[in-house]
C-alpha cells in the first residue's frame, strides 16, 4: 500500500493536482518491493512506529514526529515499515502550487522544497502538532460536501498555510539550506518565478532562456532534470490552467480571453486549447455549466 501510495502520478491537468493522506492501519508485507520511483512531490510525516526508507545510497530511519522531503523522481531503492506505523503524507506537484500559492514568497519557497528537499527532520512536539492539524484539515477537506467552489476555496488556503509552516520549519531547523544552491537549481528556480510573473503574456520557451542568458535548450535540460518536465511542459500547463479558470466565468468571452493570454486570434486559441485539451474552448465551457 505505501508503495503504491508514493508512487502514484498526479497529473494535475486532469485533476486539482494534490492528494491527502492519512495512514492509521498497516496490514501489508514488512518489506516491500524496489526499487521504484517516487512520481510526485511529496512530504511525508510519522505519527507512529517506523520506516526504514533509502534513496540511492542515502538510508533514512524514520520515526515518531520525523518529517521527511521526497523530491519529484527519487528512486526508492528500500523501503521497510513496522507493522504499527501512521503517517501522514501529502503529494503533489509544481502545477497544482503555480495555481494555488496566494503569494510569490510562498511560489519560491515551494519550489526551494521541491529542489532541495531529501533530508529529515525531527520536529519538537509543538511543531509536530500544528503540522498534524494542517494534514488532517486538509484531509477532511478532500472528502468535503460544501459546495464546489467553497471547497476549493478552503483548500488553497489550507495549502498554504501548509506551505508557509513548511517554510518556517525549514528556517528554523535547517536554516543553512539556503546557502547551498546549485547553479542548475538557482536557474530552475529563477524561471519558475519568471514563470509565475510572465507566463500570461510570454509563451516561448526562448523568452526565459534570454531572460536568464541562457539557451532555450539548457534551459530545457535543466528544467527536466529537476522537475521531469521541460520549461515547455510548464508554460504549456500553466496557460491550459489558466485559460480553464477563465472559461468557468462567464463574463469572458473567448475572444477576451484569447486577448487576455495575448494569443493572436480566437481562432489560434482555439486551436492550442484543443491541441492540449482535447476540446474547443466552447465545449469546455459547455461541459462546465
Amino acid at each position: 500500500m505505501i508503495r503504491e501510495i508514493l508512487n502514484t502520478e498526479i497529473k494535475s491537468i486532469e485533476n486539482d493536482g494534490i492528494d491527502v493522506l492519512l495512514l492509521t492501519e498497516y496490514q501489508v508485507k514488512n518489506v516491500l518491493q524496489v526499487p521504484f520511483s517516487i512520481s510526485n512531490f511529496s512530504v511525508l510525516l510519522i505519527k507512529n512506529g517506523k520506516m526504514n526508507i533509502r534513496f540511492h545510497d542515502e538510508a533514512n530511519i524514520l520515526k515518531r514526529r520525523d518529517l521527511l522531503l521526497i523530491p519529484y523522481n527519487s528512486v526508492c531503492t528500500k523501503l521497510e515499515v513496522t507493522s504499527n506505523i501512521q503517517l501522514y503524507l501529502i503529494r503533489t506537484n509544481f502545477d497544482f502550487a503555480f495555481n494555488n500559492c496566494y503569494e510569490k514568497e510562498l511560489l519560491d519557497a515551494f519550489s526551494f522544497l521541491m529542489l532541495k528537499s531529501d533530508q529529515k527532520i525531527n520536529l519538537q512536539e509543538n511543531d509536530f502538532k500544528v503540522l498534524s492539524v494542517i494534514y488532517k484539515l486538509m484531509n477532511a477537506l478532500q472528502y468535503g460536501n460544501e459546495r464546489p467552489e467553497v471547497i476549493i476555496k478552503l483548500r488553497r488556503i489550507c495549502f498554504n498555510l501548509f506551505i508557509y509552516e513548511l517554510k518556517f520549519i525549514h528556517s528554523k531547523y535547517k536554516p543553512e539550506l539556503d546557502l547551498d544552491f546549485s547553479r542548475r537549481e538557482s536557474i530552475v528556480i529563477q524561471f519558475l518565478t519568471l514563470l509565475s510573473i510572465h507566463f500570461k503574456t510570454q509563451h516561448h520557451v526562448q523568452f526565459y532562456a534570454g531572460a536568464l542568458f541562457i539557451t532555450p535548450g539548457h534551459l530545457n535540460k535543466m528544467v527536466k532534470e529537476s522537475t521531469g518536465k521541460t520549461a515547455k511542459s510548464f508554460i504549456i500547463e500553466a496557460l491550459v490552467n489558466v485559460s480553464k479558470n477563465l472559461l468557468t466565468d462567464s463574463n469572458y468571452t473567448v475572444a477576451n480571453i484569447a486577448g487576455e493570454l495575448e494569443f493572436s486570434s480566437p481562432e489560434n486559441f482555439g486551436v492550442f486549447f484543443k491541441r492540449h485539451t482535447g476540446m474547443l474552448p466552447t465545449e469546455f465551457r459547455s461541459n462546465k455549466k
